[in-house]
């Protein structure tokens, strides 16, 4: 066993000794009164606010929030309370509570997608829980020296205990492009690799070569593998950086290259690496960090900071996608079969119709007096009627320039309907092709359905493309998708006008683009269009742009 593959989501060579981490779990019976029970649920919220306040990685801050949101649900503790509803020492509590626990893990298996990954967190607090009552708890795991981080699975606690100033790479058996261990490599900047099914096959302190790009893992490497690895990435990234300025093709047409941000932070980088401005702000994470909704005025302070940042730049700001993977308890509490395909996005007006309005008015009221081209979007819209009920809302604040997310196949067959009523289209990959092939993108055994790259999810934009362009609207993409350069080059071919991405792919995919013209760009786009299966597509593709 030599090498290893799985699914490559940060890009980056390192080398290293492997260090296993071991998830922490009780063991044998716990005996408990419900007090107690709830007393050490408490403690564990306790222990994730406290965590989540002195983490330094604002992202592994951000989920360990929302795990303690999760843990002090009252639903999760009713769960609990029906099944420990005697006032006694219970002789084991364990059967009890991970019953307690199994309604909701079923419910988000069920789900697919974003969302059924976050079993990882319900799976997380559980075993916080049973540790806590077993006395068991997390210890942090130090690393002593730079280490490449094997795991079955990396949780929000774990990471929370880990020393990653020394973590060179991650290396995880579970997950997919944008499960927990994925996002902490991108926020850290080191290479990750994820549904790799043999990682603990590798032993601990063994020395590995971890190809993040690639999606390879290299047991005790030669020399010459590990300096053929270093300097092909030390290309890359000398080409990408030495590429400044506008996007631009060969043949000199101009590309728009946007950063997905979610705070302050991000915007920050966004500017440091140079991108034309925001495509996709996210604004969930100022509802998810508070217990009930943000008013008007601290709405209005935070996207005011944002706002500020990019003066003399574009800003697309979506709207609150509440629902599905981003379950908000104020917001959410109806229980739904299946949410995925439920109440969120902009069919909260449904339900919190004023809670969208405020929202609306906060992002108008913010962007007074600021220097800069402010769009706005709704997420989840799948038809005319839809649209125009933003868009009348939108324009009725003064925001001039409002647009839809394309991520369900209603909204990009019917994209000529859909897109009349609004200025512009921005197209979610993520979401869009796990809707088209029916297939959870968090799921590593179904990654060569739930990509992008699938012909069928392709020709799905490019119907929407061909709708915007005969409607002279603008029609971009903030998915994953855009991350890819080879996979830019694709979708510029199929008609997308912006590309929006993590910043810290920018340069690279701006190098990378204006090394091609459009006319490639449109034949690389027909070969995957026409390929038989997503491998077939990616591999004809870069076969034709190996450079």
């Amino acid at each position: 066993m030599n090498s290893l593959v799985g699914i490559g989501v940060s890009p980056g060579v390192a080398v290293g000794k492997a260090c296993r981490i071991a998830q922490i779990t009780s063991v044998g019976p716990i005996p408990a009164t419900p007090r107690k029970v709830f007393d050490s649920l408490n403690l564990v919220v306790a222990d994730l606010e406290r965590a989540a306040k002195t983490v330094e990685l604002d992202i592994v801050r951000d989920v360990l929030g929302v795990q303690a949101m999760m843990a002090s649900d009252p639903a999760l503790i009713e769960a609990i309370g029906a099944r420990l509803s005697q006032d006694i020492e219970y002789k084991d509590v364990r059967p009890d509570i991970i019953d307690s626990f199994r309604g909701f893990k079923t419910a988000l298996s069920a789900l697919g997608g974003y969302f059924a990954e976050r079993i990882v967190d319900l799976d997380d607090i559980l075993s916080q829980l049973l540790n806590k009552l077993a006395g068991t708890e997390h210890q942090l795991i130090n690393l002593a020296e730079p280490s490449i981080v094997i795991a079955d699975e990396l949780t929000p606690s774990d990471t929370a205990h880990i020393n990653l100033n020394y973590a060179l790479a991650l290396v995880v058996a579970k997950g997919g492009p944008t499960s927990h261990a994925a996002i902490v490599a991108r926020g850290l900047g080191i290479p990750a690799i994820v549904g790799c099914k043999r990682a603990l096959e590798i032993e601990d302190g063994s020395v590995l070569l971890v190809d993040g790009r690639q999606g390879k893992i290299y047991i005790d490497p030669k020399a010459t593998e590990v300096e053929s690895a270093q300097l092909r990435e030390e290309a890359l990234r000398a080409r990408a950086a030495a590429v400044v300025g506008p996007g631009r093709l060969k043949d000199g047409s101009h590309i728009t290259l946007l950063a997905n941000v979610s705070d302050v932070n991000g915007a920050i980088e966004a500017a440091a690496a140079g991108a034309d401005g925001i495509g996709l702000l996210r604004t969930e994470l100022l509802f998810i960090d508070s217990t009930s909704e943000p008013t008007v005025e601290d709405q209005v302070a935070t996207y005011k900071k944002i706002f500020d940042l990019m003066q003399g730049r574009r800003v697309i700001v979506r709207t609150l996608d509440a629902g599905s993977d981003k379950q908000i308890p104020y917001l959410n509490s109806s229980k739904e079969q299946n949410p995925a395909l439920g109440i969120r996005g902009w069919r909260l007006t449904r339900t919190h119709d004023a809670v969208l309005e405020r929202q609306l008015e906060a992002i108008s009221k913010a962007a007074e007096g600021i220097s800069l081209e402010l769009w706005v979007m709704a997420p989840m819209v799948s038809t005319p009627a839809e649209a125009n009920d933003f868009a009348t809302r939108a324009r009725a604040l003064g925001i001039k320039k409002v647009g839809v997310m394309i991520e369900t196949p209603a909204a990009a067959i019917h994209a000529e309907k859909v897109l009349l009523e609004v200025d512009f289209g921005s197209i979610g990959t993520n979401d869009l092709a796990q809707y088209v092939m029916a297939s959870d993108r968090m799921d590593s055994r179904l990654s060569d359905l739930a990509t992008t790259w699938n012909p069928a999810v392709l020709r799905t934009i490019q119907i929407a493309c061909e709708s915007a362009n005969k409607l002279n609207k603008t029609n971009g993409v903030c998915g994953e998708a855009a991350s890819d350069p080879y996979l830019a080059a694709v979708l510029l071919g199929l008609g997308v006008t912006s590309l929006s991405m993590v910043p810290s792919a920018i340069a690279e995919v701006r190098e990378f683009l204006s090394t091609l013209d459009l006319a490639t760009c449109v034949e690389v786009a027909t070969l995957a269009l026409n390929a038989d299966s997503a491998q077939e597509a990616e591999s004809l593709v870069k076969e034709n742009l190996q450079r």
